[in-house]
């Protein structure tokens, strides 16, 4: 199952060629699922692997004991390794798989320095990743922590099944890809066809209505990046998304889902709108952190990414909270604090960061996704006179 799973990853998730450059990041906790992962990279044809390894314990212990001046400070070699693998064209696979609660007895301040600290040193590299000059992926792998968190216990065998079903990998697994993107690309061909003024949602505790920019994208989880060459950038996937206009969001909205940030849990919290920017905001869990993202910069106090999630997603049937936004946006209609993907706007990766400003599009140093989706929410969309229900009760309606 870890062969296939790795195969999924190289093959449809970063759609792998011959002779490209394979980045990985991971956490020590999945040293078993890296070696099958660059196994199978170089019987795919990888021109070489490079792996770069994390510990949360040390990311931690460096929070909360350096002296702030280092935290302020970003390694050069870092940006470098991002522009070297970029202009090879590499492709880049990021395992996540932290314990949910690792960072949360740091300060929310040095959090937040560390944060906008590389959130700024990688402003560029970020630009380049976000209109896809290159292919991405990101995949999980269990940690004992994450499944004590998830399940209430060390079984990273049992979270490690949840995994493989989240991620289509039972039978056939690419075979179930290829069927399951199809359906993804209907719904996006039928949103982008219809180019609606607006979206209203309503449900328990939302009442929002979303503004979408003129030429607007819809995009599922198949994207291409600059050569053309096709590759879903998150394993599981469940979205379809574009941006919403920055000026153009009103009202109010709650999360339906625990947000997890920095290894911090924020939850039960509500955002009210006016013309685009977030004017109020509560949180019974973790109000500090949420403070934190929204003051990251002007763009963190508005939105750049509006995305639907039919409750039929596999990962919202297993009600389970995983505590991970990999999964958790993946079960439930979501919204993205900060930097829209330039690629949501026709033409949006050749615009200026100023001509995407004027166009509605928002820009900010962060990019940070929350879950307001459940079988209790309604979504139309609106165009002129046309109001048209898109999902009901959490479900797609066309």
């Amino acid at each position: 199952m870890l062969r296939k799973y790795a195969t999924v990853a190289l093959q449809i998730g970063l759609n792998l060629q011959k002779n490209q450059i394979l980045f990985v990041k991971a956490p020590i906790d999945a040293k078993e699922f890296v070696e099958e992962v660059v196994d199978v990279a170089f019987e795919l044809g990888a021109y070489d692997v490079y792996v770069k390894w994390n510990d949360e314990v040390v990311t931690k212990h460096r929070l909360k004991k350096a002296s702030i001046d280092a935290l302020k400070e970003y390694p050069e070699w870092e940006i470098k390794a991002s522009e070297y693998l970029l202009d090879k064209k590499g492709a880049v696979l990021s395992i996540t798989g932290a314990d949910p609660d690792a960072l949360k007895d740091v300060p929310p301040d040095r959090i937040g320095i560390f944060t906008k600290t590389a959130n700024l040193a990688n402003k560029d590299i970020m630009k380049r990743m976000m209109t896809n000059e290159i292919s991405w992926c990101v995949v999980a792998y269990p940690s004992k922590k994450w499944a004590k968190k998830v399940i209430g216990e060390e079984d990273t065998e049992k979270l490690l099944s949840y995994i493989l079903k989240a991620s289509r990998i039972e039978g056939n697994p690419i075979e179930n890809w290829k069927k399951h993107i199809k359906q993804l690309n209907r719904i996006t061909d039928f949103l982008n066809e219809r180019q609606f003024d607006y979206l209203i949602y309503e449900g328990p505790g939302t009442d929002l209505q979303v503004g979408l920019p003129k030429d607007h994208v819809w995009i599922s989880g198949s994207q291409k990046n600059s050569q053309g060459i096709t590759f879903v950038p998150n394993i599981p996937t469940e979205e379809v998304f574009t941006a919403p206009h920055r000026e153009k969001i009103n009202g109010t909205v709650s999360n339906s889902l625990p947000l997890v940030y920095g290894g911090n849990i924020i939850d039960k919290f509500k955002l009210t709108f006016k013309d685009g920017e977030i004017i109020k905001y509560e949180a019974e869990v973790g109000k500090e952190i949420l403070e934190t993202i929204l003051n990251t910069d002007k763009g963190a106090k508005r939105l750049g990414e509006v995305a639907l999630v039919s409750v039929e997603s596999p990962i919202y049937k297993m009600k389970t909270v995983f505590f991970n936004t990999l999964f958790d946006e993946n079960a439930a209609s979501h919204f993205a604090f900060g930097r829209a993907y330039p690629n949501c706007i026709k033409n949006g990766e050749k615009l200026s960061e100023k001509e995407l400003l004027k166009a509605g599009i928002n820009t900010s140093l962060t990019h940070v996704d929350f879950m307001i989706g459940n079988e209790e929410i309604n979504v139309w969309g609106v165009k002129g006179n046309e109001k048209i229900k898109l999902m009901e009760k959490g479900l797609f309606v066309i």
